[in-house]
């Protein structure tokens, strides 16, 4: 009776250990899976091209943070500390260069001119835009606005931005600016360490070394280089039946060419190596030390310390009427949609860049370092464009911006203003334009006169207005009724097919 017991209790136990070993299998597939993941996402070809392109979007990041921080007292330190824990854990978990981009509607209100607002009410603007991206994004209602928007309108917001910022970065370059007044103080003088002609000279470093920026996967360069391949078969074939003397002399003449276009490919593969967006920073901090000599004495070593921020009943209203609502139109367009968008373009076999990800990384970023007086921060498509623009092809390279942010804050926290307040503001320009340029280049597939009529509206209408949410609205305005013309013409042109039919049918038909 006993060991019938036993036996009997026995085969009751071995499906929960069967169940239990099946769930710990699972468990670690599970976990494999999402390692290997995330091996896949820092995965580095070309180390110092993702160094240089993780400094693609500071020509953007640089003056909004220098400017909050002379204007409205944030706490850069901290700053710096929230923002490369971030780029570290966007990188790990997207696998492309995903940039943090301060919210710049949100700043261009904090700083507007006889009327700033507090730290406190930047932070319940950037608190208010979060917890309206938290609820699109977890209700799923973010895919509903990604599917609504037509790519033309979709590219039409990318060309605005563009070359929004491409206008900013040459104002950079020939005025000079007051970031803590957001306006020109008048013309930049050409010479002197910012002055126009170091941007010039910067300006054709960066294009003989980088080309368009495809680096040498680039359209022109494979083009040539087919080109020269077949320049060398048919060179082959011809010399295998050729015994003419002159056309012995066009195949040494075609060689001639031929080694000729292979040294300029060799140039052109030692050129891409140069790392143009570090160059360019690296040449800036050295300024920036030149400029001002005994900038090391005003530097101090240590982070900064994190303060709970208070947020009264008033500056919850003020954040979200002057901050969050301008900024809300921006963040799901720019910072959701077009940055999705891109990354498809860009980087077609990353699954992980979606709507509804994004959005809940933008919300969860600021619903937590918002707190602390964090910087409001985003994704946003002028980031990505530019971080791909000077090399960065994966998610590693963020990673190293991030570390190297955070290396920045533990030493140095907020006395890093200094150095950034003699950094060449012309420099900044020279990166921000071609980070403007790399975005506004993504219209280039739109080439139906429908998709092309939309695109430019929306842009016109956005860059008259100020606005990227009423060019969008205009620009889907106009293509549901584009597209109802086209349904309509089809069944009014099918509805008088009929009764022509109809009417021929009647006449040749004898009456009764």
């Amino acid at each position: 009776m006993a060991t019938a017991a036993a036996m009997h209790l026995g085969s009751q136990n071995l499906p929960h250990s069967s169940d239990s070993s099946t769930c710990r299998w699972q468990c670690k597939a599970r976990i494999g899976g999402w390692a290997h993941t995330l091996k896949g996402n820092v995965t580095c070809k070309d180390l110092w091209q993702e160094v240089s392109g993780s400094l693609g979007d500071i020509g953007t990041f640089l003056p909004i943070v220098i400017a909050l921080t002379l204007v409205n007292g944030l706490d850069l330190g901290t700053t710096l500390l929230a923002t490369g824990l971030y780029n570290i854990l966007t990188g790990l978990l997207f696998g492309v260069p995903m940039p943090v981009q301060p919210m710049k509607a949100i700043a261009a209100a904090a700083i507007t001119e006889g009327n700033p607002l507090t730290v406190p009410q930047i932070m319940a603007g950037g608190l208010s835009t979060a917890m309206v991206l938290f609820v699109l994004g977890c209700t799923g209602l973010i895919w509903v606005v990604h599917r609504l928007i037509p790519l033309p309108v979709v590219r039409g917001i990318q060309l605005s931005q563009g070359l929004g910022f491409a206008i900013t970065a040459v104002n950079y370059v020939i005025k000079e600016q007051s970031f803590g007044s957001g306006k020109a103080k008048g013309d930049r003088p050409w010479l002197g360490l910012d002055g126009r002609l170091l941007a010039v000279v910067v300006f054709c470093f960066v294009v003989l070394v980088s080309g368009t920026g495809g680096g040498m996967a680039d359209e022109g360069t494979v083009e040539r280089k087919g080109n020269a391949q077949e320049k060398i078969y048919d060179e082959e074939n011809s010399r295998n039946v050729s015994t003419n003397p002159h056309e012995e002399d066009a195949q040494n003449a075609a060689q001639g060419q031929t080694a000729s276009s292979s040294s300029s490919m060799w140039v052109l593969q030692k050129l891409n190596l140069i790392p143009t967006a570090l160059t360019v920073f690296l040449l800036g901090v050295i300024l920036a030390f030149v400029r001002k000599p005994h900038i090391f004495k005003e530097l101090h070593v240590g982070p900064s310390t994190p303060h709970l921020v208070k947020i009264t009943s008033r500056d919850w209203k003020i954040g979200f009427i002057r901050a969050a609502v301008p900024q809300l139109p921006l963040s799901i367009l720019n910072s959701v949609v077009a940055v999705c968008k891109l990354s498809k373009d860009l980087f077609p076999s990353k699954v992980q860049v979606s709507p509804v990800r994004v959005s809940v990384s933008v919300a969860l970023m600021n619903l937590v370092g918002c707190w602390f007086g964090v910087l409001p921060v985003c994704h946003g498509a002028g980031g990505l464009a530019g971080q791909y623009r000077f090399g960065a092809r994966n998610g590693i390279s963020v990673v190293f911006l991030g570390a190297f942010k955070l290396l920045i804050g533990v030493l140095l926290g907020s006395s890093l203003l200094h150095i950034l307040a003699q950094f060449p503001i012309a420099l900044l320009g020279v990166l921000l334009f071609f980070s403007g340029v790399e975005l506004a280049m993504a219209c280039r597939d739109q080439n139906s006169r429908l998709d092309s009529f939309v695109m430019l509206t929306c842009v016109g209408v956005a860059q008259a207005s100020s606005s990227l949410a009423l060019g969008c609205g205009f620009g889907i305005g106009l293509y549901v009724l584009l597209k109802l013309r086209e349904a309509d013409f089809i069944s009014w042109r099918s509805r008088l097919h009929n009764l022509m039919r109809r009417g021929s049918t009647e006449t040749l038909t004898p009456s009764a």
